[in-house]
Parts: C-alpha cells; sequence; structure tokens
C-alpha cells in the first residue's frame, strides 16, 4: 500500500469523524430552529392579541410586534450558531457594538419613541382630548410614535415631542368629561351681596347647557375699596366648555342691567380665563 493510498484513508476516516462528531448537532441545531421559528411566531400572534385588547395604536402594534420578531429571530440564530459550533462571542460583540452606536446617534429619537410607547400604553390623553403640555394648550389631532399633533384654538398646528411631554405635566382638560368654568365679577359693596347672588343662581340655573350636577357655585371672595369680587363656577361638559363661559358672561350682564346692580365706577366686569 503506496503513501498516497494511505492518505486517502485518512482523509476519508477524518471526514468520516466528522461527519459522525456533527451530524447530531446539526440534527438538533434544525430542530431548535424550526421549533424556535414556530415558537416566535406563536409569541407574536399573541402579543399582537394582548396589545388589541388593550387597545394600542395600529402603528404602535405593528412596530411592536417587528421588534419582537426581530429580536427573538436574531437570538434564536445566534443560539443555532453556537449549537454548531460556530463561536458567537463575535457575534455578540458586534451586535453590542452596533447597537451601541445606533443608541448614541439616535438618542433623541428613542426618547421620543419612548415617550410615544409610554403614552399610547397609558394613556394620560387620546384622540380629541384639550390638553396643556410644554406651554402649549390644543386638541390631540394625532398620537405619532415619535410626536404628538395639537391643533390650537387659532387653527395653528404644533408639534410635541413625545420625550418631553411623556416626562413633563399634562393637563388634560376633558379626561373627566366636566369642566369648570371661572368668572370673576366685581360689583359695589352697597350691594345686597345675598340678593344679588340669588339673582345670579338662579340665571345661570336656567341654561340648559350647565350641569346641576355639580351644582354651581358663586363666592364672595374679597372685598377692596368698597368693591365685592364675586367668583361664579359653573360646572359643564367639557365639550360646551366655550359656549357655557360666554353665556354666563352675558348671563351676569343681563342681570345687572335688569336690576340695578350696582358697579364700581372704575371697573368693569373682570374675566378670569
Amino acid at each position: 500500500m503506496n503513501i498516497k493510498t494511505l492518505n486517502i484513508e485518512k482523509y476519508i476516516e477524518r471526514i468520516i469523524s466528522v461527519f459522525i462528531e456533527y451530524t447530531p448537532r446539526v440534527i438538533g441545531a434544525l430542530l431548535v430552529l424550526v421549533i424556535g421559528f414556530w415558537l416566535i411566531r406563536r409569541l407574536s400572534y399573541l402579543a399582537t392579541r394582548s396589545m388589541e385588547k388593550r387597545d394600542l395604536d395600529i402603528s404602535l402594534r405593528t412596530f411592536l410586534k417587528s421588534l419582537i420578531s426581530i429580536g427573538l429571530k436574531i437570538i434564536l440564530i445566534v443560539t443555532v450558531a453556537g449549537m454548531i459550533g460556530i463561536g458567537t462571542t463575535s457575534f455578540v460583540t458586534i451586535i453590542g457594538a452596533a447597537g451601541l452606536a445606533i443608541g448614541l446617534a439616535l438618542q433623541g429619537s428613542l426618547s421620543n419613541f419612548a415617550g410615544g410607547v409610554l403614552i399610547l400604553i397609558f394613556k394620560p390623553y387620546r384622540v380629541g382630548d384639550i390638553i396643556e403640555a410644554q406651554g402649549q394648550t390644543g386638541t390631540v389631532k394625532e398620537i405619532q410614535i415619535f410626536n404628538t399633533i395639537l391643533l390650537t384654538a387659532d387653527l395653528k398646528t404644533i408639534i410635541l415631542p413625545n420625550g418631553a411631554v411623556s416626562n413633563g405635566t399634562i393637563v388634560n382638560n376633558t379626561r373627566y368629561g366636566v369642566l369648570r368654568s371661572d368668572i370673576q365679577i366685581t360689583i359695589s359693596a352697597a350691594n345686597d351681596i345675598d340678593k344679588v347672588m340669588e339673582l345670579m343662581m338662579t340665571a345661570i340655573l336656567k341654561h340648559e347647557l350647565i350641569l346641576k350636577d355639580p351644582m354651581p357655585e358663586i363666592r364672595a371672595i374679597k372685598i377692596i375699596d368698597n368693591a365685592v369680587t364675586l367668583s361664579i363656577k359653573p360646572y359643564g361638559l367639557s365639550s360646551n366648555s366655550v359656549i357655557i363661559h360666554s353665556d354666563v358672561v352675558r348671563i351676569v350682564k343681563k342681570v345687572i342691567q335688569d336690576n340695578d346692580i350696582k358697579t364700581p365706577l372704575h371697573k368693569s366686569i373682570v374675566l378670569n380665563e
């Protein structure tokens, strides 16, 4: 038997040895891969159902479903590579470095994204609510992943970054469904204050949009220079708040005129917006 034949036999033996060693690993890795993809699809489906039950925005549901699916698939592939014998340390290092670089480059955007996720999950406000945030007041027209779109009373469109909104104070004027108007008037102290308050309360309660429960409030809150300031606080549905505020001003003015209620010569009706 010559040397060439011996070398061929060694190569064949080595191939058989490698085949015997790696065949169970490959079969096991393929089984893990198939089962893993099935489990990922199942988990994605369950996650989607859970988000639908929580009434999450469809754009957020789609994004989170993709994020969950891609993340799990990366973990599965790295695990399968390790089972076959491929070194995974370099993979993890590359993924970690790429994630760090992307995170630093998109720091502001990621903050806005996280804020958008929190807003869409916990719902401090919804589309159609009137809110005050970041020094701006308006009606929420759209809640996006990165921004919230407001429409102001003068029809200006305001785009607020969700990161700043979620980390700041949010005043939701319509969440409860009922809103109170605050109106102040100043009359002369020479008037019968109780009688004036009774006349105003009677007139205000006739307004069909003003709620009777809770009842409107009229209080004398201060007296200065022989003048008394009255605070009038009617309640109504949030959608009617502007109409109620305007109508109460007209009602009060008519009560003053019809009943000859004296007002300070140097003062007029004062409104607190």
